[in-house]
């Protein structure tokens, strides 16, 4: 059965009485050079294990396991469960698993595939769940590669520039922990339904510790400076921090500490790289 074929899914989905769910986000894909390069970027191979999110029929499953040792796939509906048996009973390397990837402990579910030398993440992400499926898989820390198919928007703003409209805390957060590239787009007419916007496919190699230690050893504080600089973009700096920032710091304190970095007093947050918000994160911490 050829999976991207829109005849033979329109054909499959009507033996099972399967209807659309808006509310999840499904499109199907009927353009089989997609799911063929997702999984050519994915990393996957005969020593990795892949996780997959949202499998919807099972044609990028298919190209995973094909090259994964074990593919486990979340579906989170399970009017699709029927249909994934189905399309998928020739691969016995697939574990279909019930649920919200939201709501699983997504590091049990690879420390229960055999012993791999690595594991990668791979999804076509309903645009509803993007940013915190994305920051799930990125906190579970287990994979050394996250490639998703995801809203262009979003994928520009994941790997968005300093100093750019869709630079934001989003984009620090992704490019502290991984290093994201866009590998190409893919047109609302490679789907049923066609969405009404553009896709894009993102791989998102995760840094290793050593690379994430050397930029803060205080994480938790340099994200909490991160947010609050991006929470009134259209304000300054000092403006955003004085109003988000909260603690024993003063106006007076940002102000110091953003000079003591040799930024201009009327910068804004989205002018400032990774490095620089370190260097922020640690200056404010002389104000505590």
């Amino acid at each position: 059965m050829d999976l991207c074929d829109i005849n033979q899914i329109k054909a499959l989905l009507a033996r099972h009485g399967f209807r659309f769910s808006k509310s999840m986000g499904q499109n199907f894909l009927i353009a089989d050079w997609v799911p063929r390069e997702i999984a050519k970027a994915s990393g996957a191979h005969r020593d990795v294990g892949v996780l997959e999110v949202g499998p919807g029929i099972g044609c990028l499953t298919r190209e995973l396991a094909g090259r994964a040792g074990k593919v486990v796939s979340v579906e989170l509906d399970r009017s699709l469960l029927p249909i994934l048996e189905e399309t998928l009973a020739d691969r016995d390397n697939v574990e279909i698993v019930p649920g919200d990837i939201l709501k699983l402990d997504i590091r049990q579910l690879t420390l229960e595939m055999p012993p791999f030398s690595g594991f990668a993440a791979c999804a076509n992400l309903p645009y509803n769940i993007t940013t915190p499926a994305i920051t799930a898989l990125i906190e579970a820390n287990c994979f050394f590669a996250i490639t998703v198919m995801i809203q262009r928007e979003v994928a520009r703003r994941i790997c968005a520039a300093p100093g750019t409209g869709d630079y934001g805390a989003f984009s620090v957060y992704c490019q502290y922990h991984t290093k994201p590239e866009i590998l190409f787009e893919v047109p609302p007419d490679c789907f049923i339904p066609a969405p009404k916007v553009t896709s894009a496919v993102v791989q998102m190699t995760v840094r290793p510790a050593r690379e994430r230690e050397a930029v803060t050893d205080d994480p938790e504080h340099f994200f909490r400076v991160v947010r609050a600089a991006f929470a009134q973009r259209r304000k300054t700096l000092v403006n955003s921090l004085a109003a988000n920032l909260g603690g024993q710091r003063t106006k007076e304190d940002i102000a110091r500490a953003i000079a003591a970095c040799g930024f201009s007093p009327d910068i804004r947050g989205e002018r400032l790289s990774i490095p620089q918000f370190a260097q922020l994160s640690r200056a404010l911490r002389g104000f505590v």
